[in-house]
């Protein structure tokens, strides 16, 4: 599943082809979500990412994509998988692939909380802080992936962050030190932008330190295992990530 850092190089891509406000001269694609009637000849505002949902953005309503777990895209090229959705815009097209599409009425700056978005630049900490001491008796694994607090941070964010935090995933933030909740929030948004710039790089697995492996950088033994309510893989240090009670 794509995180908010990968819908971010999407948006960037798209703004590289120096696009003005593109009229769409086709729709395609098996969607039946919306009705593709209503995208055609439209001008396309502009282009955003909100956490993990990429948006076009039209004068009065909003195009959400939402790559799901398989979600991928292929800017002026096709592939055989089934078309989900193409633009076909004057001199560039779009297509989507084994994803999720809605159209929503209205503009994107109101359908969303721009704040909860950990790559925005109107991200707020403190909100997010306010928010977990509002859940005392969830574990840490389970809020780091509630898209209402850190929309856009998905399961490998949630294992780096944790192991550079040094907590436990099972920990409840009620067991929690406020001083430790400001150290993970901090840590959530700055894992988010080196995970950009090392995807940018082609370098991103390199930098793992405890997802997908099997020792930590201190050489301890990495645990593997579905845990908490959302039962996602989470892979953590026994004897780095302290478990606070």
């Amino acid at each position: 599943m794509p995180e908010g850092p990968s819908i971010v190089i999407l948006t960037e891509l798209i703004e590289n082809l120096h696009l003005h406000k593109p009229e769409i001269i086709e729709v395609s694609g098996n969607v039946t979500t919306i009705d593709k009637d209503r995208l055609l000849h439209q001008k396309i505002q502009e282009f955003r990412s909100f956490g993990k949902r990429f948006l076009i953005c039209f004068k009065d309503f909003t195009l959400q994509i939402h790559f799901m777990l398989f979600g991928t895209y292929l800017i002026n090229d096709t592939k055989k998988t089934p078309l989900k959705l193409g633009l076909t815009l004057k001199k560039d097209q779009l297509n989507f692939y084994t994803c999720k599409v809605d159209l929503l009425e209205g503009k994107a700056h109101s359908l969303y909380d721009w704040s909860i978005d950990i790559m925005g630049d109107e991200w707020d900490s403190k909100k997010a802080i306010k928010k977990l001491k509002e859940l005392p008796d969830s574990y840490i694994c389970d809020l780091l992936l509630d898209q209402h607090i850190f929309s856009g941070v998905g399961n490998i964010i949630k294992n780096e962050v944790l192991y550079r935090s040094r907590i436990h995933p099972l920990s409840k933030i009620k067991d929690l030190p406020l001083a430790k909740i400001k150290e993970l929030v901090a840590e959530a948004r700055h894992y988010s932008f080196d995970f950009l710039k090392w995807k940018k790089e082609g370098t991103l697995s390199k930098h793992w330190e405890v997802y997908n492996q099997k020792v930590c950088p201190k050489n301890h033994p990495i645990a593997k295992k579905e845990i908490g309510k959302t039962h996602r893989q989470t892979y953590y240090c026994t004897a780095c990530q302290k478990k606070y009670n």
